[in-house]
């Protein structure tokens, strides 16, 4: 179907007939990533769904990302807000677009961290949110509060780059919202796009 522009380079496939009555998933690449990385994994969780799959805009060493960080684990926070309020946008003009309900986020890793950012900042943008690798971009003074939304987060055992005080910080941060929030580790490190399986 030929892609709307609205502001980021991304890829849109329509819902399949299997697929009616599934929500739309929103796909967030991590670093290095791009708009194709996430589609095996969203047809995979939600077959037939409608898929909406965004590239980030910035770029670290040639590759790309939602946002900016300063360091490994250290992000810009003025940028992560502008950022989570551009990809807000977009989602909501490719709603309209494409005749979308509200999605459901799938983030990987940085994919992730704006998908946590777009909950705090932006919460009525999406329906709920599947977090692999997520850490908190962004503290919101005062807090958000997330209503009626419900929250999966998975993190690896043996992932160097998230480890458990920062991913025992990101379920406090959801604990003090209505939110349902799941978390769960696995023995596993990082998303391999060439098998489409988390390692």
């Amino acid at each position: 179907m030929p892609l709307v522009n609205l502001g980021f380079e991304h890829r849109f496939v329509p819902a399949r007939p299997d697929g009616a009555g599934r929500p739309p998933l929103l796909l967030l690449h991590g670093t290095g990533g791009d708009e194709s990385d996430l589609l095996p994994l969203g047809e995979a969780l939600a077959p037939g769904a409608a898929l909406l799959s965004p590239r980030g805009k910035v770029l670290e060493n040639g590759m790309p990302r939602f946002f900016r960080r300063l360091a490994e684990g250290v992000f810009d926070v003025r940028d992560v807000e502008a950022r989570a309020h551009e990809l807000a946008d977009f989602v909501l003009a490719a709603r309209d677009a494409y005749s979308l309900a509200q999605p459901v986020a799938v983030g990987f890793s940085n994919g992730a961290n704006i998908a946590a950012a777009l909950l705090l900042l932006r919460p009525e943008i999406l329906a709920s949110a599947v977090l692999f690798r997520p850490m908190v971009p962004v503290e919101p003074a005062p807090p958000a509060t997330i209503r009626s939304q419900r929250l999966l987060k998975r993190n690896g055992c043996g992932d160097c780059s998230n480890g458990q005080v920062r991913t025992s910080r990101s379920n406090g941060s959801t604990r003090d919202t209505d939110s349902r929030a799941s978390t769960s580790r696995t023995r596993s490190g990082g998303w391999d796009s060439s098998s489409g399986f988390v390692r």
